[in-house]
């Protein structure tokens, strides 16, 4: 009976990563319940966190202010300020205004810095916590704790497998009309693949949007080119000249969660 202490250790590796996993869950859900039957309809900012994360919030508002002349993105990827100050009508709003201290008093900057500072500026931080208090967004943490506990639970069955296939090949597995070994190891398999199924329609699926957020956001109307870019992302611009000047890219600006909680 050899195999006995590896099938208690696949199971303790399956009750583990499984709780881990329905914990993250049951945390998910607790955010889902404080936005059930939300009916609100989403700002463009709104629309474009949900969507996109911070850094799709800055590239709505850079091509918001474009389109107004109020900034001009050049093709090479910098950003320069035509107009700060605007009319009475059409003064900035607070994600502008940090698009504007980002860019600088000289006018001038390169566009993948303007838009990490302004991802990270207080008005996205603000508004990133409106949504997360209203159940509409995946709170910070919540999505890595999530994505970890899947990474766990699928290398816990992983792990089970090897265990069975090495609990089968060593001596003293009881007589010939005992229940074959691998049907032992079977069992926890089967616990971290059902936890990986319902997994798959339970758990938010958006590293930004709650489900309650991505229900929202599939009643958003493309309007226009704006709109097209919060809901979808850069690829939705029909002006090349646009697409080119945001294709430059911050590859660091996805760690905007990790940035922001060690700035708490």
């Amino acid at each position: 009976m050899f195999w006995v202490p590896l099938l208690l250790l696949a199971c303790a590796v399956a009750a583990l990563s499984c709780g881990r996993l329905c914990l993250a869950a049951v945390h998910a859900a607790a955010a889902e319940a404080r936005a059930s039957g939300s009916t609100r309809r989403l700002t463009l900012y709104e629309a474009a966190f949900l969507s996109g994360g911070p850094g799709r919030v800055a590239d709505v508002a850079l091509v918001s202010m474009a389109r107004r002349r109020r900034l001009l993105l050049a093709h090479t990827g910098w950003a320069t300020v035509v107009d700060p100050v605007g009319d009475a009508r059409d003064a900035p709003d607070d994600v502008e205004r940090s698009v504007l201290g980002a860019i600088g008093p000289g006018g001038q900057s390169r566009i993948p810095p303007v838009r990490r500072a302004t991802a990270t500026a207080d008005a996205v931080r603000a508004l990133a916590d409106r949504l997360v208090a209203a159940g509409l967004a995946v709170p910070d943490g919540s999505w890595s704790g999530i994505a970890g506990a899947l990474r766990q639970v699928r290398a816990a069955a992983a792990a089970i497998a090897v265990l069975g296939a090495c609990a089968t090949l060593l001596p003293g597995q009881g007589q010939a009309d005992d229940l074959p070994v691998a049907v032992w190891f079977a069992l926890p398999l089967l616990l971290t693949l059902s936890c990986l199924a319902i997994a798959r329609f339970e758990v938010p699926a958006s590293r930004w949007a709650s489900p309650a957020g991505q229900r929202l956001l599939g009643a958003v109307p493309s309007r226009d080119d704006l709109t097209a870019l919060a809901v979808r992302g850069v690829r939705a611009l029909n002006d090349p000249g646009l697409r080119a000047a945001l294709s430059h890219r911050d590859p660091n600006l996805d760690g905007y969660r990790s940035t922001r909680q060690q700035g708490h």
